[in-house]
């Protein structure tokens, strides 16, 4: 019987800052060498939120305090402030840090000796449970700084852990008259460092570092001071972490949503095991569902990435393959092995160099009935294509236990396909939507205008799942639709921003300017890019050009 995975406990960190002589420098402590979990790790100060953070008695203690207007800033539907009790009281506990105000409304200060030694016994008290931290505010007349924390981050440990927490993350600025100690049962050592050289110790293997703390370092980083990171906090640009285990090249490796396998890992291992490869090796079998298993060519390259995905489609019987990808020998082979005599069609995206070549090896192999559109005649176009049937946009194609319908999308090719598994909701991309770049769309074939339109088109779509012609499955379909759109418009923008500035230009002088975030290896492709977007907006009347020199219309 399949153990569910723990609920995740609301927890809070607190990340103090100040500034140094060098710059930003974050507090951190180190956990106990005796600790069951991450032991000797430096970490942020934070824990659970306990049920007296969440008392009444809060609101009335603060009264600038409101739980609904935090809970809403937190996405929680209520007990926000619980958090940031938390994340303070959690801070206490551990260094002796206390964000409060006095009577008088002034910040803190523990720098006479003998309040220094009250507080010092007032916070052994509450770490033994004989006091509470409201107990504390209320007989000394203070007053918690909740007001000066800023949520900066969402962390939510992924299930099949041994421990799960849901982490609200604040920064806050130190109170500049107070000295932290450690515990000396929980935390043994702290240090005030700058993020930088964290993690060059880090590198070194002389810091213990936890993986969301590694990487709020990493963006703590990019910070020169303390005004521009509480800049950044008000900016309300809250990162909601969702870390998931997978294997890596080298062992357990942890993704983030950013990461190209994340989603692929969370939907082939939902209950987070971390057995999903964060890698893609041409050659091997990749079960994606029921209905469909990823075979990638032995052809990785700059514009190929890990190399060509071909898709075996079918839930038992007979089974189609989309896109056979590069006529290799190899490849074609793993692909009989894997399919063999149930191979009944050949689908074919477009008809590119790396998509369709082994579509005649295949057939020869099989006597499989190919499928798609014939190549347009232009170079670095398989010739060699000739489909028994030509696919009209909107047919369906019934294979063994499920549907394809198929989805004319031109634009990166005249020719190009996209095909809906419909029972899955997953849409087989091929290059008209990439993973982790832009399509080049390259002249004459390639057309800007048709290609934003075939987009828009597969909004209309009822999709869940995208599976690209590299690389690994995309979710979101319809997010990922929405941002390359406003990319392509934004680069739109930038020709006419290149072209306001001379009468008129060449394309060599147009791409420094309008591709200036590209690097120049890449040049001679966005170039083509370029050409595409001016011939688009020359289609709208909005440019003109005359002897290869461009210019506003």
């Amino acid at each position: 019987m399949t153990q569910l995975p723990l609920s995740p406990r609301p927890a809070a960190t607190l990340i103090l800052v100040r500034d140094g002589a060098q710059g930003l420098e974050v507090f951190l402590m180190q956990r106990t060498l005796k600790a069951s979990f991450m032991a000797g790790a430096y970490v942020f100060p934070g824990g659970a939120v306990d049920a007296a953070d969440a008392s009444e008695l809060w609101e009335t203690h603060d009264g600038a305090s409101n739980d609904a207007s935090i809970s809403r800033t937190l996405d929680v539907e209520r007990g926000g402030l619980a958090y940031l009790i938390a994340a303070i009281r959690e801070c206490f506990e551990e260094s002796g840090l206390l964000l409060a105000r006095d009577a008088q409304g002034r910040t803190l200060a523990l720098r006479d000796a003998a309040i220094v030694e009250e507080f010092s016994a007032l916070r052994k008290k509450m770490n033994a449970g004989e006091v509470t931290l409201a107990d504390i505010c209320s007989a000394n007349r203070l007053q918690l700084t909740v007001d000066e924390l800023m949520y900066y981050a969402h962390w939510i440990t992924p299930p099949g852990s041994p421990r799960r927490f849901d982490t609200r993350f604040f920064v806050a600025v130190a109170p500049p008259e107070q000295t932290p100690t450690p515990d000396g049962t929980e935390t043994i050592d702290h240090v005030w460092i700058r993020p930088a050289d964290a993690l060059e110790r880090r590198g070194r293997g002389e810091m213990i570092v936890a993986f969301p703390t590694g990487h709020t370092l990493e963006q703590l980083a990019a910070f020169p001071d303390t005004k521009a990171l509480m800049e950044h906090g008000r900016s309300g640009a809250v990162l909601v972490r969702a870390p998931w285990p997978s294997t890596g090249r080298d062992g357990r490796k942890m993704l983030l949503p950013e990461d190209p396998p994340y989603a692929e890992a969370r939907k082939l291992d939902p209950v987070g095991t971390g057995n999903v490869a964060a890698f893609i090796t041409p050659g091997e079998v990749v079960q994606l569902s029921n209905r469909v298993r990823r075979i990638t060519a032995p052809n990785p390259g700059f514009m190929t990435g890990p190399g060509t995905n071909s898709y075996l489609v079918g839930a038992g019987g007979d089974i189609a393959v989309i896109d056979p990808g590069p006529a290799l020998d190899a490849h074609v082979q793993t692909l009989i092995a894997e399919g063999g005599a149930r191979i009944r069609w050949i689908l074919t995206t477009h008809t590119h160099m790396d998509h369709s070549p082994a579509a005649c090896l295949l057939k020869a192999l099989t006597g499989a009935e190919l499928l798609g559109m014939p190549p347009p005649d232009f170079e670095r176009q398989d010739q060699s294509f000739r489909p028994d049937r030509i696919l009209r946009h909107g047919e369906r194609i019934a294979l063994d236990g499920c549907t394809l319908r198929v989805i004319h999308t031109p634009g990166h090719a005249s020719n190009h396909l996209c095909y809906l598994l419909e029972e899955e909701q997953l849409l087989f991309t091929g290059d008209h939507i990439m993973q982790g770049s832009t399509v080049v769309i390259n002249p004459p074939d390639g057309d800007m205008g048709v290609y934003l339109a075939s987009l828009r088109l597969l909004q209309e779509e009822n999709t869940t799942w995208l599976a690209p012609g590299h690389g690994f499955l995309m979710d979101r379909p319809l997010e990922r639709i929405e941002r390359l759109l406003g990319h392509r418009l934004a680069r739109e923008s930038k020709v006419f921003d290149a072209l306001r500035q001379r009468d008129a230009a060449a394309i060599e002088e147009l791409l420094p300017l309008v591709y200036d975030d590209v690097p120049a290896q890449r040049h001679v492709m966005a170039a083509r890019s370029l050409l595409a977007h001016l011939l688009k907006l020359r289609a709208d009347g909005a440019v003109a050009e005359k002897d290869g020199q461009w210019s506003l219309a």
